[in-house]
């Protein structure tokens, strides 16, 4: 009997599912593990938008473990699947590809210069270990593996003994079409599956529906190992199967009962999974849910083989900042590797469990990932001292730590657009990035980056891999003679006023306050006046000291923040550059 653990998080999605998944498993199978899952199809780059097809189940799974409760969460590697196209952008690949287009995706070889054994392994392997780092606990289960070891073959024959009831089903939802002449039937290629995106197809070739009949079973051709293939005669009683390939020509008659070269269509396959393993919760995209689709198909189709359909929210699309809608097949598409190398899993994690699974998102890789970490701080700060709101909390708990305990964290997360910073103008030198760090807080001076570590490296990456070379710092080299000539008086007093400051202030608190105190001394008002007590020219005055500081130091109108920019640059060579 599970300890079941009273949440104090039931404001939360995640919490709400968790109800609904244990009590309709207790329902269907009392006293067994809770079973949900995700499928995954490694035909490309697995992409961030894939990724909420794991977290959604993982969410919940965890939720259901901290309460006590046995669960399985399932990843189902699409890897029988057959290769659709020749993702562009990929490393190592070229148009000699596209002459495995029909065959299993473990059949295609991997991108040259992968050490895997095929283009399914090579995808695979990049999201096992994203899934590590965000601490997701699944069993893995290869579709090869268990179609070509006959794990299925029971479920195959049955959905052929009851391929009109099927075919009935799927009736339905097919596009009527008016009547026409007659023309041979064969295999949908490529260019048609793409365009039954949009029809009652849903993207997949829903069967083999030739002279002799409806068939939802696909053989891979035993030449070119190739899905391009008609089966063309089928006998219930001996399961004597003939087909022919329309990719070589080749055709053979085989005994399914004995057959492991083939795989249930996808429409037909996903229900038939459903009921195999007892599957309670499993999300799926918009383009699963429309009407038509395979999950509200198969939520008819499940019945045949004895299981009822899964609760299946739908779930919005994931976007990137900049960027359109993700698709693998068109290539460059973020990873959840590359979402790790420039945030900790923590962030990561947060994304996905603060939105509700029908809620659109943006994962950042532009300007726009400073402000999220900001927003993560404050949230941070706001749950060590007890101010957070409930749902907040259930987010962030979320987000660091899963049922099996707390992820790995930076002990001392400075702001990241602080170690941005760092890490830009520093330019790699480990040991100038620590001596601007330790004075941020002459307190308690930093002794190792190893402390903010890995926030910091998440930072360097960042600078690195995703700020254009033109909005990078460069520190000047020589004063600006020419400008520091041509300055009038106010702007003159203004360097004087932050010059004789510096000495005193050289902290990032200390210089934070002298720097956008300068303005407001030099208007007459104490540096410690709140924008409550002054007028609105002062923001003009800040800006304008702070764009002839940054033409001063770095030679643009913008950059790093200016504490920051300060203490990076040194309190000597700051003095040099502005004219001391």
């Amino acid at each position: 009997m599970p300890i079941v653990a009273q949440s104090t998080e039931t404001t939360d999605w995640v919490s709400r599912f968790a109800d609904e998944v244990i009590e309709e498993s207790e329902r269907r199978a009392p006293g067994k593990p809770v079973v949900v899952a995700s499928g995954l199809s490694p035909s490309g780059p697995i992409h961030l938008g894939n990724l909420r097809e794991v977290m959604t189940p993982h969410l919940v799974a965890d939720e259901i473990r901290r309460r006590g409760y046995q669960v399985r969460h399932l990843i189902s590697w699409d890897d029988y699947d057959r290769y659709r196209k020749v993702p562009a952008g990929v490393p190592g690949v070229d148009e000699s590809w596209a002459g495995h287009i029909g065959k299993p995706l473990t059949s295609v070889p991997a991108p040259q210069g992968s050490p895997h054994a095929n283009w399914a392994e090579h995808f695979k392997a990049a999201m096992i270990e994203s899934l590590a780092e965000l601490g997701v606990e699944f069993d893995g289960i290869s579709q090869t593996a268990q179609y070509t070891s006959g794990v299925y073959r029971e479920q195959i024959l049955h959905a052929m003994r009851h391929r009109g009831d099927i075919d009935a089903i799927l009736d339905q939802y097919r596009t009527k079409k008016a009547p026409a002449k007659k023309q041979q039937q064969k295999p949908l290629d490529e260019a048609e599956l793409e365009a039954a995106e949009g029809s009652g197809a849903a993207g997949e070739d829903d069967g083999s529906s030739g002279a002799a009949g409806y068939f939802p079973y696909k053989p891979y051709c035993g030449n070119c190992e190739k899905d391009l293939t008609t089966v063309t005669s089928y006998d219930d009683d001996s399961t004597e199967l003939t087909y022919a390939c329309t990719a070589c020509g080749f055709s053979e008659t085989v005994r399914l009962s004995e057959f492991n070269r083939g795989k249930l269509v996808w429409k037909v396959d996903w229900p038939m999974r459903w009921a195999y393993e007892g599957v309670v919760f499993e999300p799926s995209g918009v383009d699963h849910s429309s009407p038509g689709s395979s999950f509200q198909v198969g939520g008819q189709i499940v019945g045949i083989f004895g299981g009822k359909q899964p609760i299946g929210p739908m779930y919005a699309f994931v976007g990137i900042s900049g960027m359109a809608k993700m698709s693998s097949s068109k290539g460059g598409v973020p990873t959840p590797a590359d979402a790790l190398k420039i945030m900790e899993p923590q962030l990561l994690r947060w994304l996905y469990a603060r939105r509700r699974p029908n809620q659109s998102f943006k994962v950042a890789f532009d300007q726009e990932i400073q402000r999220l970490y900001d927003e993560w701080d404050r949230l941070d700060a706001k749950v060590a001292d007890g101010s957070v709101l409930p749902a907040d909390a259930a987010a962030h708990s979320r987000a660091v730590r899963t049922a099996a305990g707390e992820l790995l964290r930076t002990a001392r997360p400075l702001p990241y657009r602080t170690l941005a910073s760092v890490a830009d103008i520093t330019a790699g030198h480990e040991d100038q990035a620590l001596r601007i760090l330790s004075e941020l807080d002459p307190e308690q001076p930093l002794t190792s980056l190893d402390e903010v570590r890995p926030r910091y490296d998440k930072a360097e990456a960042w600078i690195n891999t995703h700020v254009p070379a033109d909005q990078r710092t460069i520190v000047r080299d020589e004063p600006d003679a020419e400008l520091l000539k041509s300055l009038d008086e106010a702007s003159q007093q203004s360097l004087r006023l932050l010059l004789d400051g510096l000495a005193e202030h050289w902290s990032l608190d200390g210089l934070t306050h002298l720097v956008y105190g300068v303005p407001k001394v030099q208007a007459g008002f104490s540096a410690d006046a709140t924008p409550k007590e002054l007028p609105a020219e002062i923001k003009s005055a800040q800006r304008a000291f702070f764009a002839l500081l940054y033409h001063l130091l770095v030679g643009r109108d913008t950059g790093p923040r200016l504490p920051t920019l300060l203490l990076a640059v040194g309190q000597e060579r700051v003095r040099s550059l502005l004219g001391e």
